[in-house]
Parts: structure tokens; C-alpha cells; sequence
């Protein structure tokens, strides 16, 4: 029985979870993201930030999941207006679905149309406050409209919860660069 124990204990510390719930309100995340913060290992951050990825893209119901998967792939592939239809769909049917408002609002960014980009990720966000890769995209949309001082404050948030991302540090970086030259 101790030896059973044991071994539950270290396969929900060391990331193996058995599915209690699915996308953002799954309770490994909390776990997660401390680890994600606490971790200096890059290659440990993005096995966590996979991790995160795939609890978020999975709902746990069978309708659900395939429409994120096949909605995933017509994003990839360039149909974004099918993408969109299939997202329109999943929000419909599951509107606390976190990651149906965040792929939306991707394809959105996608199809350049800003506004609807940013309302689905306060959306996102209010389902999933801790939403890195929503704080990111809306970063890129207020960096692309010329509006570096809220770039910078999402973009800081994003990073206080992901702290491994070399890219957003990187724009982080010049941004400050930038607000430092014109105050001069």
C-alpha cells in the first residue's frame, strides 16, 4: 500500500495527471505554472509550456476536441475562414472554453482584424488569467498599431507568469529601449 502511495505521489509531482477536468480549470495547471516560473532549465520550460498547451487544447469532450484539432489545422494550413467558422462553433457550444476564445482570436490577428482579435482575448483572459500566449498576441496587436507602452505592460505580464520566453523578452527589451530614447 506505501509503495502505491509512493508512486501516485510521484507521477502527479513529476507531471502525469489523471484527467480530472480538462482546459484551463484542470487543477495540474497551478503546478504547473510554478514550475514554469521556478524552472532556469529552457529545455524544462518548454516540456512545461507544451504541457500547458495541450491541457488548454483539450476539453475533454470528444465533439470538442476533434473541432480544436481539425479548427488547428485549418489555421495552420491557411483556411481562415474555415478556421473561424470551427472556432465560431466551439465557442458557441462551450463559451468557457478559454482556448476556443484564444485560437479565435488568433485567426483574427491573422485576418488582420484587431479589434475582434483583442475583445476575444479579454475574453480569454477572463477565463484564464494566466494565459501567456493570449498576453503575447496581444502585445504583437498593440506593438503593431503603435501603441508601445501597452505592448510593453502586457508583455511584462506575460513574462511575469512564463518567464522563458526569448522572443517577448527580446521585444520587452527593445520596447524600453525605445521609451528610453524619447524621454531623453
Amino acid at each position: 500500500m506505501k509503495q502505491i502511495l509512493c508512486l501516485l505521489v510521484f507521477l502527479l509531482n513529476f507531471g502525469f495527471s489523471p484527467v480530472v477536468s480538462a482546459d484551463q480549470k484542470d487543477p495540474a495547471l497551478n503546478a504547473l505554472f510554478n514550475r514554469l516560473k521556478l524552472t532556469k532549465n529552457p529545455n524544462e520550460a518548454l516540456g512545461i509550456e507544451q504541457t500547458i498547451w495541450g491541457i488548454w487544447t483539450f476539453r475533454g469532450e470528444t465533439e470538442i476536441d476533434k473541432a480544436m484539432a481539425y479548427g488547428i489545422r485549418a489555421m495552420n494550413e491557411g483556411a481562415l475562414e474555415n478556421s473561424l467558422e470551427i472556432f465560431n462553433k466551439i465557442i458557441s457550444r462551450a463559451p468557457d472554453f478559454a482556448e476556443g476564445w484564444n485560437k479565435r482570436a488568433t485567426v483574427f490577428y491573422m485576418l488582420g482584424r484587431f479589434d475582434a482579435s483583442v475583445n476575444d482575448i479579454q475574453r480569454t483572459l477572463i477565463l484564464e488569467p494566466r494565459h501567456f500566449g493570449a498576453l503575447s498576441g496581444m502585445g504583437l496587436i498593440y506593438n503593431a498599431t503603435g501603441n508601445s507602452k501597452a505592448a510593453l505592460k502586457v508583455w511584462e505580464k506575460a513574462l511575469s507568469i512564463h518567464p522563458h520566453m526569448p522572443g517577448i523578452r527580446a521585444q520587452v527589451e527593445e520596447i524600453k529601449r525605445e521609451l528610453k530614447g524619447k524621454a531623453i
